[in-house]
């Protein structure tokens, strides 16, 4: 543990520590499904609709959110995405016109959304290339202490107030907003100069100052990993709509919900760290391709389930999934990211989990209320094939960073040593020479 922490700079812990708070409050998206079938008797298409929304919120804010991280800073970036968040969640729980309940999650969902792209864009910033796998698994470790504890605690919550649980979300998303506040500098690299190489993927395309969103829909690799992104984030999303639909069909409550789904954070928790270790220097080509077929049929397995101990054994399989696939996939979109773009390229990766939680909730309303959620199961097994199929034939011309010992790691330019405000962020001049064999360039890019 104490190696896997070690060398992180101040202003990274600070940022995990934002990601710990504002995941304990993670209420809407885990409850959200169970709040209007059970608690408001809404039909599981009505809830699928309301997710839907929610979801387009985050696919409209996403890009938004990606040209505002790179044009206007991380930090304020955060700061607006992060106030809006706790004054949207606030109201959402005072809807009760069905109308009124769909227009309010569309505008919780761009709020949420928004934020992504900066914490990722800044957490690149920050960490030196050679640490971003680590970092950013640790980062997903917060957000899965954080969730493990809340949807535990908030299933019981539910069980007495649905109020209680958005306006809980609501005051710890605004303590988020404090702590960036008060805490974190911006990050945001100073702009490149001409005689600079240039980043990117590798493919000897520019990523100069004036790269913009068409730059980025441009490039055919990236894109290619958005849209596996994508099938991966279709099937992880069944676990916030098909499984608690699918749960409450089969006669369980919020709390039993919140209890089995509290398996995945749990399990995140113990594993994340040592499973990190295992894979930071493995080739992420076949850790992508077995992680999607692996959440694949581990979503597949839940069509066997009948019992509570059954179910969180289905959340164990695809867990380890998750635990692979999360830190492997963020560290892989910021290697394809130019630095002065990062905030563009994450806002798209976002958009492909803003896209997925648009259309998951449709999917699984719809196979559910037609054909039973065995169905579901099946379909989720058959994209998670397809996702390992396609990272296959993808990552075939990528080369292995392993065995570029003179080349310089991804991000490694002079941007990292240019986003220090008195220090805190700054690298070391001989960290930063030794990681990238005394270049300047990138060689060669998450999420929720």
């Amino acid at each position: 543990m104490r190696e896997s922490v070690s060398g992180l700079p101040r202003a990274f812990w600070w940022l995990w520590t934002s990601t710990l708070v504002n995941r304990l409050g993670a209420f809407v998206a885990t409850f959200m499904a169970l709040y209007l079938t059970l608690d408001r008797g809404y039909s599981a298409a009505y809830a699928g609709l309301v997710a839907s929304l929610h979801g387009l919120g985050g696919v409209i804010s996403s890009l938004g959110a990606g040209v505002m991280t790179d044009r206007l800073g991380r930090r304020p970036t955060l700061l607006i995405a992060q106030s809006a968040t706790a004054a949207s969640v606030a109201l959402l729980g005072f809807m009760r016109d069905p109308l009124a309940i769909a227009g309010v999650a569309f505008l919780v969902g761009m709020a949420s959304s928004a934020s992504r792209p900066a914490v990722q864009a800044m957490m690149a910033d920050i960490v030196r290339p050679e640490d971003r796998v680590r970092a950013f698994s640790i980062n997903y470790w917060a957000i899965n202490l954080g969730f493990a504890i809340s949807s535990a605690g908030a299933g019981f919550i539910a069980q007495y107030s649905y109020l209680a649980g958005f306006l809980g979300e609501a005051a710890l998303t605004l303590v988020c907003a404090v702590l960036v506040y008060l805490k974190l500098p911006e990050s945001r690299p100073e702009r490149e100069t001409a005689g600079e190489a240039p980043g990117g993927t590798g493919t000897g395309k520019g990523a100069g100052p004036e790269a913009g969103l068409g730059t980025v829909l441009r490039d055919g690799r990236f894109m290619g990993v958005v849209g596996l992104s994508f099938v991966v984030a279709l099937i992880f999303q069944q676990a916030y709509v098909g499984l608690p639909v699918a749960m409450g069909a089969d006669g369980f409550t919020s709390a039993e919900f919140g209890a089995a789904i509290a398996v995945n954070g749990l399990l995140i928790v113990v594993m994340q760290i040592p499973v990190t270790r295992f894979i930071q220097h493995r080739d992420p080509r076949r850790l992508l391709i077995v992680s999607s077929v692996l959440a694949g049929y581990g979503f597949g397995l839940t069509a066997f389930a009948g019992s509570l101990a059954v179910y969180a054994l289905t959340i164990v399989v695809w867990s380890l999934a998750e635990i692979v696939n999360a830190p492997t996939q963020t560290s892989l979109v910021v290697r394809l990211s130019p630095t002065q773009g990062r905030g563009r390229y994450q806002g798209v990766y976002t958009t492909s989990w803003a896209v997925a939680s648009l259309v998951a909730p449709l999917m699984s309303g719809f196979v559910i209320d037609r054909f039973g959620a065995a169905w579901l199961w099946a379909a989720c097994a058959v994209l998670g094939t397809a996702a390992g199929f396609g990272y296959w034939l993808l990552m075939r011309g990528l080369p292995d960073e392993r065995d570029k010992r003179g080349a310089a790691p991804d991000g490694a330019r002079g941007g990292e040593r240019e986003i220090a405000r008195g220090g805190d962020l700054a690298l070391p001049e001989e960290a930063s020479t030794a990681a990238s064999g005394a270049a300047r360039t990138e060689t060669v890019p998450p999420v929720c």
